[in-house]
């Protein structure tokens, strides 16, 4: 078991595993081993419990497949919320950790939640500026050109590919803004006549 003060008890014997693994059991005498001095369990270590204290669960928490249960103490400063925390519980539930598609709907998860503060921001008083927030502007003021054209970069394969990535979102969402106030408009000016 994980999380307890003493070194678990080996599933099997010394003898055991000598006959299943060849050669176990090589570092076993305290002459050859290099970290016996330093690798003891007896000394006190002035803990006060066996097992600690486990932290409240305020909201079921995500929690990989291959554990048993969440660590005695987690975070709480960001709980899962809306459509990336569902993304997000799903990844935990279905997925292993070894899973590249847990990976993937973590990730996923993460843009939907960025996606999601941006729109919230639209309705603040200080919404997000994607210009000068992304760094745009910086690559025109701080020598941007010999720094990406001027050195063997890693990432020069896909640069034509970051004002897409970048801007490519944000130019939909105001067509959409735009195609959505024109139908609001038109709906209204029939109905004025």
């Amino acid at each position: 078991m994980v999380y307890i003060a003493e070194k678990p008890a080996l599933a099997k014997s010394s003898d055991e595993l000598r006959v299943l693994i060849p050669g176990w059991g090589v570092d076993l005498d305290p002459t050859v081993r290099p970290s016996v001095p330093r690798e003891r369990f007896d000394l006190d270590t002035g803990a006060h419990w066996e097992f600690p204290e486990r932290q409240p669960e305020r909201w079921p928490r995500e929690r990989s497949l291959e554990h048993k249960f969440l660590t005695p103490v987690f975070g709480t400063s960001c709980p899962p919320r809306g459509l990336s925390g569902l993304i997000r519980r799903h990844a935990y539930e279905r997925y292993s950790e070894g899973h590249t598609a847990h990976w993937l709907l973590l990730v996923a998860g993460d843009r939907v939640d960025a996606w999601g503060n941006h729109v919230r921001s639209l309705f603040t008083l200080r919404p997000d500026n994607p210009i000068t927030q992304t760094g745009v502007l910086s690559e025109l003021a701080c020598n941007g050109w010999a720094a990406r054209f001027g050195t063997r970069r890693a990432d020069r394969r896909h640069q034509w590919l970051d004002p897409l990535i970048v801007a490519g979102p944000w130019l939909l969402a105001g067509r959409y803004a735009v195609r959505a106030a024109r139908r609001r408009r038109a709906r209204r000016a029939p109905a004025a006549r």
